[in-house]
């Protein structure tokens, strides 16, 4: 166990960490298994929960056909928003309590996976609406036991969603987003078919990349499991409970392969072996920070994406303005990364070399710095926008940031520096540009 020092007992902290992960199929062609699957698993109603894109491609139909082929059946939900609000979410609940489905199929992105993960928990447990929701936004309550099957069938790779029980949307009445969190929402099983990427525009891939890398640097950077407050049951253990010995393996071997794939990945669409590793690369780092969390990247970019006024990427619906949530993270990454490097700098600067930045004769003042510069090449390389600066935003909106994300303390909490309004101020500055 590399770096095991970082795990030494801590005064009240935590003595062991869990392991939880969905049940994964991997490999080219696994949407044609969905129909076997649900049905082994008791499905005979099933929601298949998609967006208006993805309902016109191939990957639906492959699912649908599976899936009626088993004798299921199947109603198809085409209403996903992508980067999903509470409105949204809701419209997904009437929807799935009007069909009495007894299991969901979600095929697309993060946004349509967490869509069926939130619907699946509002119409099995009832509830207002921010009763789930992750405190001080919302109740933080419980939810109260285990959900109906749902297969999720990744189409993009990056979110990890399909190896996590989180979901995220945008609250509209705060413009911010924030989330509800459970196991009891990890997806039952994920058919992941790296076919699904090789048709993704340029955008979506280098947005979904570079979701994966920062959860493989949080994730591999945060606050060591142990230096956690132990829970007063085992039972309350947190999911996202800090870095810890297993998450480190996949947070290592999902940067070694984005160090590898990242750049040709998002640039030439002919690459197919490219894009399947950063599938790969995706699942890996989802099975890691669905463990350890990840903490100020993403905790920064749900203002980011949360305020955002006019900002269009290619590859996204047209006429309304998003920051597609890997590109809302990335742009704050090397800003943080400075900054936590200080914390643990032989953590930072064994990723930076996993990465592919070169590494020899650095030392550990250098760690923050090197691993910056190297995730700066990146974004330099695959056309990223250029900081928060590059998405629409300036100096005059870094009060607003911070105050949208100071309340994101479940993952600001988990990086290895404590961050408070002071601190996020800096880091917002220090995003802004980065060349």
């Amino acid at each position: 166990m590399a770096c095991c020092h970082y795990f030494a007992p801590s005064e009240g902290g935590d003595e062991a960490f869990s392991i939880d992960a969905s049940a994964i199929t991997f490999g080219p062609g696994v949407l044609r298994e969905a129909g076997d699957h649900a049905a082994s698993l008791g499905v005979a109603r099933a929601a298949l929960m998609t967006d208006k894109v993805m309902a016109g491609l191939e990957h639906v139909a492959v699912v649908k056909a599976a899936l009626e082929g088993a004798g299921i059946d199947v109603v198809v939900y085409d209403e996903v928003r992508v980067e999903p609000t509470d409105e949204s979410f809701k419209a997904a609940t009437r929807f799935a309590q009007e069909g009495k489905f007894d299991g969901f199929v979600s095929v697309g992105g993060g946004s349509v996976m967490d869509t069926a993960k939130a619907a699946n928990l509002y119409s099995t447990y009832p509830a207002e609406f921010l009763t789930y929701v992750n405190p001080p936004i919302g109740g933080g309550q419980a939810v109260p036991g285990p959900l109906k099957t749902h297969i999720a069938c990744p189409s993009t790779c990056g979110t990890g969603s399909e190896c996590t029980g989180i979901a995220v949307f945008d609250l509209l009445s705060m413009k911010a987003k924030t989330g509800i969190v459970s196991r009891f929402m990890r997806p039952t099983m994920a058919l992941v078919d790296p076919e699904c990427t090789h048709s993704l525009p340029k955008n979506v891939v280098a947005a979904s990349a570079f979701d994966v890398l920062s959860h493989a640097l949080e994730s591999y950077t945060a606050l060591a499991y142990t230096r956690r407050k132990a829970p007063a049951r085992p039972s309350l253990r947190p999911m996202s409970q800090g870095a810890n010995p297993w998450s480190d393996l996949g947070c290592r071997e999902a940067l070694l392969i984005l160090g590898r794939n990242l750049v040709n990945g998002v640039n030439d669409p002919a690459d197919t072996q490219a894009r399947s590793q950063l599938m790969w690369a995706a699942t890996l780092a989802g099975i890691a920070f669905g463990n350890a969390g990840c903490h100020a990247p993403h905790g920064m970019s749900y203002s980011v994406s949360g305020l955002v006024r006019d900002f269009q990427p290619n590859g996204y619906p047209k006429g309304e303005a998003i920051v597609p949530h890997g590109m809302s993270v990335i742009v704050n990454a090397p800003a943080v990364f400075r900054f936590t490097a200080e914390a643990c700098p032989e953590r930072h600067l064994e990723a930076a070399g996993l990465l592919g930045a070169d590494i020899r004769g650095a030392t550990e003042r250098d760690a923050g710095e090197i691993l910056a510069d190297q995730i700066i090449q990146f974004m330099k390389s695959t056309d990223m926008p250029n900081g928060i600066r590059g998405v629409g935003y300036n100096q005059d909106d870094i009060p607003d940031l911070t105050e949208g994300s100071f309340p994101q303390r479940r993952l600001l909490d988990n990086a290895p520096r404590g961050i408070g309004k002071e601190e996020l101020k800096g880091l917002y500055q220090d995003a802004l540009a980065y060349w």
